[in-house]
Parts: C-alpha cells; sequence; structure tokens
C-alpha cells in the first residue's frame, strides 16, 4: 500500500450549538486580540458569543466584506487592517471563500513573503497565528483543508495555496450556522461537496485511507441535499450535510480533486461563476469523460449515491451520471453554459487556462488535453 499523509486539525469538533465550544476554548487559550472574517448574514449569529469574549477582555475586530471571489487585491487589503489591528489570532466564520481568507491571513500576518510567492504546493515558509475555522455552508470543507483559492488578477484565473501551514488549529462544525442558508446557496455548495468527495474516491491518487472518507460523503450527500434545498429548516438534512462537507474537506489534503474542479476554475475566473456552480455543471460530463478509464470506481460511487447495480460496472456507472443529472435538475442546477451567460466563443480560452491547472489535472484517472476541455465545454452548450 502507498504511503499517504493525512493532516487535520488538532481539534474538530461537531455538532448544532458547537460554537460554544469555540467561545469556551478561545477563552482557555489566554489570547487577547482577534481578528474575526465573517459575512453580513452571519453576523446576527455571532453577537453573543463574541460579546461573552469581549466581557473576558478579549479585542475583536470584525471584518465582513469579502466578497465572493476574493481576489490577491482583496486579500492585501485585509490583511493590512489585520495588521494594524495587531491580531494574535483569527477566525473565519462564513462560507468557502471567508474560511480560504481566513486561513492565508492567519498564515501571512507576521510573514515577509507575498502571497503571490505562494500559489502552488509547500511555499509558505512558517506557521502563523492561532486559527479556527466554522464554516457556515455545508459545501467546500475549507475548515479542515490546507488549500486556499484566490483568483488572481493579472490573468484572470483562480489559483490554490496548498500549504500545512493553512490547516486551521481547530474547527467547529456548527450545522446551526447553515441554518438559514438560501436553497440556491445550499444547491451550489451542496453540490461543491459532493463533487470533492467523487474526485477524491475516482482519483488517480486514491487511497483507503481517505476512500472512507469520501463514501461516506457521498452517501450522506446524495440522500440529503435536495432535501436541504426544499427545506432549510430540516435539521436531520442540514447536519448531515454539513457532516458531508467535513468528509469531503477531509479528502482535500492527501488526495484533492481533479478535472472538475480543474475546469471551473476559468469559469469563476473569468465569469465570476460561484464555485459550487462551477463544479456542479461541470461534474456530470467530467464523469461520462473519465469513466472508461475508472469503471469500477465510478460504478461503487453510483451505489453509494443509492443507484440499483447494473448488469456490470459499466451500466451501473452510467445510472451513477444519470443520478447526478437528477439531482443536479432537482435542486436547480442550470443545464447549460449558456444559461450562465458564458458564450461559446469563450470555450478556446477557457480551455487554455484550465490546462494551467496543472495542479488538479495530474489526479484525474484520465489525461485531459486541451482539446478534451474543449470537447467538455463544448458539450455544454
Amino acid at each position: 500500500m502507498k504511503a499517504i499523509t493525512l493532516l487535520q486539525p488538532q481539534k474538530i469538533v461537531f455538532g448544532t450549538g458547537c460554537i460554544q465550544t469555540f467561545t469556551d476554548d478561545y477563552l482557555a487559550l489566554g489570547l487577547k486580540r482577534l481578528f474575526v472574517l465573517t459575512a453580513p448574514p452571519i453576523r446576527p449569529l455571532l453577537e453573543q458569543p463574541l460579546a461573552a469574549l469581549q466581557a473576558k477582555g478579549v479585542a475583536i475586530e470584525v471584518f465582513q466584506d469579502i466578497v465572493a471571489e476574493p481576489t490577491v487585491s482583496d486579500f492585501n487589503h485585509i490583511i493590512a487592517l489585520a495588521r494594524q489591528f495587531r491580531a494574535d489570532s483569527v477566525v473565519g466564520i462564513g462560507g468557502g471563500s471567508v474560511l480560504d481568507v481566513s486561513k492565508l491571513v492567519a498564515a501571512f500576518i507576521n510573514s515577509q513573503q507575498q502571497v503571490e510567492q505562494c500559489f502552488g504546493t509547500g511555499f509558505i515558509r512558517e506557521k502563523g497565528v492561532w486559527l479556527a475555522c466554522l464554516p457556515t455552508t455545508a459545501g467546500t470543507g475549507s475548515e479542515v483543508s490546507p488549500n486556499a483559492i484566490l483568483l488572481d488578477e493579472r490573468d484572470h484565473l483562480k489559483k490554490g495555496i496548498v500549504s500545512p501551514y493553512l490547516i486551521a488549529d481547530a474547527a467547529y462544525v456548527d450545522p446551526k450556522l447553515t441554518w438559514t442558508v438560501p436553497a440556491k446557496v445550499t444547491a451550489d455548495t451542496g453540490m461543491d461537496a459532493l463533487t470533492h468527495c467523487i474526485e477524491a474516491y475516482t482519483n488517480k491518487f486514491a487511497h483507503p485511507a481517505v476512500d472512507i472518507y469520501a463514501l461516506q460523503g457521498i452517501r450522506l450527500i446524495a440522500a440529503n441535499l435536495e432535501r436541504a434545498v426544499k427545506d432549510g429548516t430540516d435539521i436531520e438534512a442540514r447536519e448531515a450535510m454539513a457532516f458531508g462537507s467535513l468528509y469531503g474537506g477531509l479528502c482535500l489534503g492527501p488526495v484533492n480533486t481533479a478535472a472538475v474542479h480543474a475546469l471551473s476554475y476559468p469559469l469563476g475566473g473569468e465569469f465570476h461563476i460561484p464555485h459550487g456552480l462551477s463544479n456542479a455543471i461541470l461534474l456530470p460530463s467530467v464523469m461520462k469523460f473519465n469513466m472508461p478509464s475508472a469503471v469500477r470506481r465510478y460504478a461503487e460511487v453510483a451505489v453509494a449515491m443509492g443507484c440499483q447495480p447494473g448488469r456490470d460496472d459499466d451500466e451501473t456507472a452510467r445510472r451513477g451520471v444519470d443520478f447526478i443529472y437528477r439531482l443536479a435538475d432537482a435542486v436547480g442546477i442550470p443545464k447549460t453554459l449558456t444559461a450562465l451567460n458564458i458564450p461559446q466563443t469563450a470555450v478556446d480560452g477557457m480551455a487554455r487556462a484550465a490546462m494551467e491547472v496543472q495542479r488538479l489535472l495530474k489526479n484525474n484517472p484520465r489525461e485531459v488535453t486541451e482539446q478534451d476541455a474543449r470537447d467538455i465545454y463544448n458539450s455544454l452548450y
């Protein structure tokens, strides 16, 4: 069996209401200057825990204006504020963009490195200040991953930074924080989480130590995403989605994603399509493309999603693709890139940009050429 390295937060807390555990843990650390990154819809949920910290003498600075696709310039503005505040700790409470920026702020606040120097894997030289992540969507799994994504305005492409120094010290997954997430965001982020699990399980570098997370994530999300979209107050479905997203995040460090994510980056970078939506619309097409190279794995994915086995692996795998099409339609995912206002004339440029994401394409079970990328994009018109 090939070697694998599993890097995770020292502490992972899961459970409805566990934001209180974060407050208690923080006070026990003796830290005094907390930089909070969040978003306006979440702010009301934070008033009580932040007030409890302030009552114990903790100075708090809140930044809540992170955009959906944060850029290098956005990050540089935020870290300047964190440095001015002299933060000794950081907490991110929000969706994937909030958590990614929080991880980068914690890593770079006392560093002489520039974030642009660290795109890729393993370029951050040292650990930053104490960091906690509390996700408010069931989607990216960023709270437990070593990855962060920024939009590099220089070439309109989303780029990843991967480092063990981006792993949070603690993650608190409180499904209650997802209860007010709108249906559309629930759908997009849920499909993102499902993509993490499917791409990890069918990955060229898939590993039994990660397969167990990926398969359980697939089971939970496939069975509960439509319920969570249709009724945001369905507590059981929300808890299952939060767990599924956590499992997907645990897949990202040791195995990571593949062609779906690589092809989705140009949609976000050039056309500002939300990350989860980009993945959702590409997922079934990339699954069909990959199936000849990993048919047994895709058949096992189909069974995990609840599909009945067919006469052979090929038929079972095709049922899995059909399930994804049905699920995406049920939760309101558009079927074409036209519906996202992406002109077909953009295909060549997107294919070239996708080829730059070799960090992920190298994981794909089937080699993806620039022509293959064009064909996948064109199939969505």
